[in-house]
């Protein structure tokens, strides 16, 4: 079924005799012997004109081009007298290939609420606003995709089913072919009789996995679907999303945090040279200080910040903060907005973080109290990048496992790298809704992902 997009025609240099559109209409205006079709068919946030004559349809086809019908014009692109278009479309043949009940179809000419628009996640890609998210988000799928490979790193795909806790923090989805209604007791391997007989869970990380590549690759990354058993229903977190997760063999955090910095100023600039009209949409309608705000992430380098001093300006700021500011705790949203917003007011990168709240794969620093484990700030956002120099030390590994009471059996393969070849090596994680709602300033993560998986819902 041949067509030219209506980007293509839009972008046309000159005009055409045949051209062959399809899409969906947005809007239907009638006058005496003409009616005015604005079409769209998802290529890009604009719709083009098309006119269709009397005559040119029957009246039971005219009677199906409503608003949300999928039709095929046949006709000429001819230059436009109106305003704000160059071309339109003067239709010679117009057919339906789905017509839509106006009485019913959900998605008429006037502003829909986001929360409304999450209970129809199947129709609200042909809204401006999500039409133009779903385009940028693949832009921005493929700018990571492209800035690795520029940079020569190989893409890894890593495990979904995983026998291992990346974080250690136990909010994993359990894998089972058991049936929970057999009601059987206990066995001495609860696990016997199951797929892997043994336990299983959706992936919370491809880091470990990726480590492996490092240390025989060099440089390596990860981009895939994760998952978080968080009963939080906040509109940061849901429990299915994506990680990129760049790990690098011979690197120490110094470099790590240049890699996020580099990675991050790269991915903003791609998708504001390739998605201008789209972005221009959320910069208007959305967050009127979303220029700005990329602007003052792209304008100077990042500060650098060790988390012992993050502690003292926060100390000092004044401020009564709902999380009280204490020595060796982790930094919340708040501490962090006010880093990177009222004192330094620009992106900020902490590093040097305690121990105790850190994950035991963190490099130990000689002082034995912190670990070379960095967070990338963003005003407005807070975290978007959380990541670490990983500790090469076998012996330093295996106490640090020990002392969090992990399963020392489940790292084995883990704990070998150590043991053959290691090598200083460092990464980091950033989640790829955050930042897809960093650069639109939506302001929840269910708007940023086609099908969001949250608390007691699972729909489409």
């Amino acid at each position: 079924m041949h067509r030219t997009s209506i980007n293509e025609a839009l972008n046309a240099e000159a005009p055409r005799d045949s051209i062959t559109l399809m899409g969906w209409v947005r809007t239907r205006r009638d006058a005496k012997g003409f009616s005015f079709l604005e079409l769209n068919d998802g290529s890009c946030l604009a719709n083009i004109q098309v006119i269709v004559d009397e005559g040119v349809a029957d009246a039971a086809t005219l009677k199906m081009l409503n608003t949300g019908s999928a039709v095929k014009v046949q006709g000429m692109l001819v230059e436009s007298p109106g305003k704000g278009q160059k071309w339109e479309v003067k239709a010679k043949a117009i057919s339906v290939f789905g017509d839509a009940d106006p009485e019913s179809f959900p998605l008429q000419k006037k502003r829909h609420s986001d929360e409304f628009l999450r209970t129809i996640a199947h129709l609200r890609p042909r809204t401006n606003k999500f039409g133009a998210l779903f385009r940028i988000r693949s832009e921005a799928a493929f700018a990571v995709h492209d800035y690795f490979r520029r940079n020569g790193y190989f893409y890894v795909q890593t495990p979904i089913i995983t026998g291992a806790d990346c974080e250690g923090a136990g909010e994993m989805f359990r894998v089972t072919t058991l049936d929970p209604s057999t009601g059987k007791p206990a066995a001495e391997n609860p696990f016997e009789g199951d797929f892997f007989g043994r336990g299983a869970h959706l992936t919370v990380s491809g880091q470990l996995s990726a480590e492996v590549f490092a240390c025989s690759l060099g440089k390596v990354y990860t981009f895939g679907p994760t998952f978080r058993a968080e009963n939080s229903n906040t509109p940061r977190h849901a429990a299915e999303f994506w990680m990129i997760e760049p790990e690098v063999a011979f690197a120490d955090l110094g470099d790590n945090m240049d890699l996020a910095e580099d990675f991050l100023k790269s991915l903003i600039d791609h998708v504001r040279t390739h998605c201008a009209a789209d972005l221009d949409l959320f910069a208007k309608f959305v967050d009127k200080d979303l220029a700005a705000s990329l602007d003052n992430i792209m304008a100077k380098p990042f500060v650098r910040l060790p988390h012992g001093e993050s502690i003292q300006i926060l100390k000092k700021s004044g401020k009564q903060f709902d999380f009280p500011v204490q020595d060796g705790m982790d930094l919340q949203t708040e501490h962090e907005r006010y880093l990177t917003e009222e004192h330094f007011k620009r992106p900020v990168i902490v590093y040097d973080y305690p121990k105790e709240i850190k994950a035991f794969y963190m490099r130990l620093n000689d002082d034995g109290k912190t670990v070379a484990a960095m967070d990338v700030l963003l005003p407005r956002v807070g975290e978007i990048i959380g990541g670490s120099q990983r500790e090469e030390r076998l012996d330093v590994l295996e106490r640090r496992i020990g002392e969090l009471g992990l399963d020392m059996s489940c790292y084995w393969w883990y704990l070998e790298l150590r043991k053959f070849g290691s090598v200083p090596h460092a990464g980091f994680g950033m989640g790829f809704e955050r930042f897809l709602m960093m650069v639109t300033g939506v302001t929840n993560i269910r708007d940023v992902i086609p099908f969001p998986r949250t608390p007691k819902h699972l729909e489409f």
